[in-house]
């Protein structure tokens, strides 16, 4: 298992199929990191890529690892020194938004133990799934945290997660009663991280993670003009999940 960070540049598309169909499509860039051992960048491009422990888990712990592993110790969980390989975006001159940072995690011996799905929503909320993907890569979990406003706390996903390799292939499937409702994916081609590629990802996609956070918001503005009920917000924490 490597361990060298990388770079992919990615088409994410979603596509709502209940109760109108509909489709959003961005392209972007995501990074691939250990958290134990993230890229020591020159320092005048550390304010394109920062991985802050704030923006994951409970935000108050010294790294993005210890956080990791006091979510996995709540469910009993122990890596023993193993690898973890984190998919997520870097904080861009200053602002992140993630709206899925995925951990595949590792035993000593370097097999998959578990993955761990985190979500952040755009309303500030986040919420880990924690997932044991059988032999094909699929995990299954109910949905228990509160993502788009047109959407209610119901039904289940289904995830296909296979680990990074030349090429990022993920699927997530949210099912309701009555069927499928919405299907995210997430297609990249790996890069290895230098500084010309980390300025050419950066010019192509300026503020980048600020542009998802803005897409989701004029694509939510655009279904609620066409119609679709808000459905109501839950002010409370949900209980991180299991699957």
């Amino acid at each position: 298992m490597t361990t060298e960070p990388a770079l992919y540049t990615c088409t994410i598309a979603h596509v709502r199929t209940a109760p109108r169909r509909y489709t959003l499509r961005h392209r972007t860039y995501m990074w691939l990191v250990d958290p134990d051992h993230p890229p020591r960048l020159p320092y005048l491009l550390r304010p394109l890529a920062r991985f802050d422990p704030r923006d994951h888990f409970t935000g108050d712990r010294p790294s993005i690892r210890a956080g990791l592993d006091d979510f996995l110790a709540g469910h009993g969980i122990h890596l023993d020194g193993g690898r973890v390989l984190m998919l997520t975006h870097a904080r861009v001159l200053g602002y992140v938004f993630n709206p899925l940072t995925l951990y595949w995690c590792h035993g000593p011996d370097g097999r998959t133990r578990c993955v761990v799905a985190e979500v952040h929503n755009t309303y500030g909320g986040r919420h880990s799934y924690l997932l044991h993907p059988d032999g094909s890569g699929i995990a299954r979990a109910e949905k228990t945290f509160y993502v788009s406003p047109f959407f209610p706390v119901d039904g289940g996903y289904r995830m296909r997660l296979p680990r990074p390799a030349d090429r990022l292939d993920l699927t997530v499937h949210l099912d309701r009663e009555g069927g499928r409702a919405f299907t995210a994916t997430v297609r990249g081609t790996r890069h290895a991280v230098s500084t010309a590629a980390l300025l050419r990802l950066a010019l192509r996609h300026p503020w980048s993670t600020l542009a998802v956070s803005a897409a989701i918001r004029v694509h939510g503005i655009r279904l609620y003009l066409r119609g679709l009920p808000v459905q109501p917000r839950p002010d409370h924490r949900t209980p991180e999940t299991t699957a």
